[in-house]
C-alpha cells in the first residue's frame, strides 16, 4: 500500500498482530480497535518467514510465506482432511512395488527437522514402474487432491500419478525441477498439475483430478527412477542399486479440487484442519456509507469456480460493497447494493487469480469506480451509495461465500480517492 495515502485510511490491516482469536488492525491506533475476530476449531501449518513449515495452534491465525520468507500474508482456508494416515512414515503408509524400499529419517524435511524417508529401489533388481503407493476406496464423481514433497538424492527423475495402470499425473525432472511429461487418461478429469517449489531442493508435487469412474480402489504412486521416463504413459524400468533413490515427505489427500497446506497425519487416523472465518471487524464510526474506497491486495488459492467474498456490510446483504472472485474462470467482481437493490455491477478477467494483485473499489453516489494494479478497469456514474455500513469483513455480509486466499493487506478509506490517489494506491 502507498505510504503516502496511509494517514487517510480508518482501518488497515497487514499480516502483523494477532493472538488466538484475533486479528489485529494496524489502523486504527486508537480504541475502540474493532479488530476481527478469528476462529479455527483446529491446529494448521502455514510456511514461515524462514521457509519451513510450521504448526500453528487451535484459534490461532497463520501469517504464511512463500519458501523464501518474503510475501507476507493472512491465509484463510476451507476445512479439509488428509485421509492418508502417517503422512511422514512412507513405511507404515505405503505399500512397496516392484522392490523399491523406504529408510526412514534420512534428511531434513520441509519442516527443518531430520525426519525426511529415502525410497530406494532393491540392489541388482529391475524395478518396471517400482514405486511406494498408497491404496484408497474413490468415489465417482469426485474431486481429489493429492500432494507429497520429494527432493533429489541420486535419482533425479520421479514419477507421481493417481490411479493404477491407467494413471494420471506427470513425470518431473528433481534437478531442473520441471515436469518432463504430462501421464492422461480419459476415466479422470483433469483439474491441474502443479509444482511447488520450496527451500533446499524441495519440491511439492500435486494433482488435482474429478474421479469419472464407479467407486473402486484407487492407488497414489511416487515412483524414483534413474533416467528419463520416455514412455507415453506411466512405464519405465530402474535398476537399483540398494542405496540410491530420491526423499519425502508429506504424502496427502484431500476431498477437494485444489491442494491445501499440509496437514500432518502423525498416527493411524487422518486429521482435518478446520474452516478459519476472520469477521466482525470495523464499526459505524470507521465506515463511511456515503462515500470511501476498498482496498485490498490479495490471491486467491485456486481457480476453482466458487465465490470468494470481502467486503463491507451494515450486517445484512442489502447495503453492501462487495469484492470477489467469481465462478467464472480468473474473473474478479464488485458490487454496490443500497436499500437491497444492486446499482453497480462490474468484472474484470485477470491475468491469474492466483497472482497477487492490488484492487481498489470507489464509491459514492453516481461515482464508481474498480482499479486494478494501477489502472482503471471499470467505473459506473449511476447508483446510489450504501446506507449503515459499520463492517468490513472476509464474506458475503451474511456468512456466506467466505474469502479464502491469501491477504496481503486489507484497508478502508472514508472518502473516494482521486483518480491519482488510487492508481499511487494499486499501482
Amino acid at each position: 500500500m502507498a505510504d503516502g495515502l496511509l494517514n487517510k485510511a480508518s482501518i488497515i490491516l497487514t499480516p502483523t498482530g494477532y493472538k488466538a482469536g484475533t486479528l489485529y488492525n494496524v489502523a486504527p491506533i486508537d480504541e475502540p480497535y474493532e479488530d476481527f475476530d478469528f476462529a479455527r476449531t483446529s491446529t494448521a501449518t502455514r510456511i514461515n518467514s524462514s521457509g519451513l513449515i510450521s504448526n500453528v495452534a487451535t484459534g490461532v491465525p497463520r501469517i504464511s510465506y512463500d519458501s523464501n520468507g518474503d510475501n507476507g500474508h493472512i491465509l484463510l482456508e476451507p476445512t479439509s482432511t488428509n485421509l492418508i494416515p502417517y503422512s511422514e512414515d512412507f513405511t507404515q503408509t505405503t505399500t512397496e512395488s516392484n522392490s523399491v524400499l523406504v529408510t526412514s529419517n534420512q534428511a531434513i524435511s520441509p519442516d527443518g527437522t531430520l525426519n525426511a524417508d529415502k525410497l530406494i529401489p532393491a540392489s541388482g533388481s529391475v524395478q518396471s514402474n517400482g514405486g511406494r503407493y498408497v491404496s484408497f476406496s474413490s468415489t465417482a464423481g469426485t474431486d481429489y487432491s493429492v500432494s507429497i514433497f520429494v527432493k533429489q538424492a541420486e535419482y533425479r527423475y520421479v514419477t507421481f500419478t493417481y490411479g493404477s495402470s491407467n494413471a494420471y499425473g506427470f513425470h518431473f525432472d528433481l534437478q531442473d525441477g520441471v515436469i518432463l511429461q504430462n501421464i492422461n487418461n480419459a476415466q479422470y478429469t483433469g483439474i491441474s498439475r502443479e509444482v511447488e517449489s520450496l527451500d533446499n531442493g524441495w519440491y511439492r508435487l500435486k494433482v488435482s483430478l474429478t474421479d469419472e469412474n464407479t467407486a473402486y480402489n484407487r492407488f497414489i504412486s511416487v515412483r524414483p527412477a534413474n533416467a528419463i521416463p520416455t514412455a507415453t504413459n506411466n512405464n519405465y524400468s530402474t535398476i537399483g542399486d540398494g542405496t540410491s533413490g530420491i526423499y519425502a515427505w508429506g504424502f496427502q489427500l484431500e476431498q477437494l479440487s485444489y491442494a491445501t497446506s499440509y496437514i500432518p497425519t502423525l498416527t493411524g487416523s487422518t486429521e482435518t484442519r478446520a474452516t478459519e472465518t476472520a469477521n466482525g471487524a470495523g464499526s459505524a464510526d470507521l465506515i463511511n456509507s456515503t462515500e470511501g474506497v476498498l482496498y485490498a491486495e490479495i490471491a486467491a488459492l485456486a481457480d476453482d469456480g466458487t465465490f470468494r467474498i470481502l467486503g463491507l456490510s451494515d450486517g445484512t446483504t442489502n447495503n453492501r460493497v462487495l469484492l470477489y472472485y467469481t465462478s467464472t474462470s480468473n474473473q474478479i467482481r464488485y458490487i454496490v447494493e443500497s436499500s437491497g437493490v444492486r446499482g453497480v455491477d462490474s468484472t474484470y478477467v485477470l491475468s491469474s487469480t492466483l497472482d497477487f494483485h492490488k484492487v481498489a473499489v470507489k464509491y459514492k453516489t453516481n461515482d464508481f469506480a474498480l482499479w486494478i494494479n494501477g489502472v482503471e478497469r471499470a467505473n459506473d456514474t449511476s447508483g446510489s451509495a450504501p446506507i449503515g455500513l459499520n463492517q468490513l469483513l472476509f464474506d458475503d455480509g451474511a456468512g456466506s461465500a467466505p474469502f479464502y486466499g491469501k491477504c496481503k493487506s486489507l484497508a478502508v478509506f472514508n472518502e473516494a480517492l482521486s483518480d491519482d490517489e488510487l492508481n499511487n494506491l494499486t499501482g
